[in-house]
């Protein structure tokens, strides 16, 4: 049975412990704005989605923007923490850009559409939405400035130019992947955007040895 399934068939009522009852509250929520966008989602809709009363829903959240910034606090620390650990997870510079491109196409490709709610909100006008998409796309690039720093020797305000470019250039190909339903298997596509990003960054000499990476 699918998570949908699973949210659709729960019957009203059920008694869940308050932790458990938010994650399901969530989760019909995601379904829900990622289905319709911000503005044409109504708290009947999730709470019909979840399978519990109207107030039962504003025991936990006061309203609908409380909801969305609780879904979207939630999937910009997924995205952060992807990207920390794919930059954690070789000393190998070209399999830390392969891992770091890679990070953004599987949380693009298996969110079940939550990056919609970072990238593509219809929200992003509401200041409290643009500063958390913002403010992700500003940690994401700062983990990925550190490790340009470390290795190239360049001034932090280099490095973050770079690392910003890498990290947008990761998010905006990865949506269009997806989007455009392209037939290149995801694996294809990662190595063809480090192919193209690899060539620039290896442009910059290795910090401390004779420039070889």
């Amino acid at each position: 049975m699918t998570a949908i399934e699973q949210t659709q068939a729960r019957p009203r009522g059920t008694r869940l412990p308050r932790r458990a009852r938010r994650e399901q509250l969530l989760g019909a929520a995601q379904e829900v704005f990622v289905a319709q966008g911000y503005h044409a989602a109504a708290m009947d809709d999730i709470a019909e989605r979840a399978g519990v009363s109207k107030p039962v829903l504003y025991q936990h959240f006061p309203g609908k923007l409380e909801l969305y910034l609780a879904l979207l606090d939630q999937h910009c620390e997924s995205l952060l923490q992807a990207v920390r650990t794919a930059l954690a997870s070789t000393s190998d510079n070209k399999l830390r850009v392969e891992a770091t491109m890679d990070a953004y196409f599987a949380y693009v490709e298996n969110e079940g559409g939550a990056f919609r709610l970072v990238f593509e909100s219809d929200l992003t006008n509401e200041p409290a939405v643009r500063e958390r998409v913002d403010k992700v796309s500003l940690e994401c690039a700062e983990a990925i400035c550190e490790v340009i720093a470390e290795d190239t020797g360049l001034p932090r305000e280099q490095s973050m130019l770079l690392a910003v470019g890498l990290g947008g250039v990761s998010q905006v190909v990865a949506r269009y992947w997806l989007s455009s339903k392209s037939e290149i298997p995801r694996d294809t596509a990662v190595n063809l955007l480090t192919s193209l990003a690899w060539r620039g960054i290896a442009g910059f000499p290795l910090h401390g040895t004779d420039g070889h990476h």
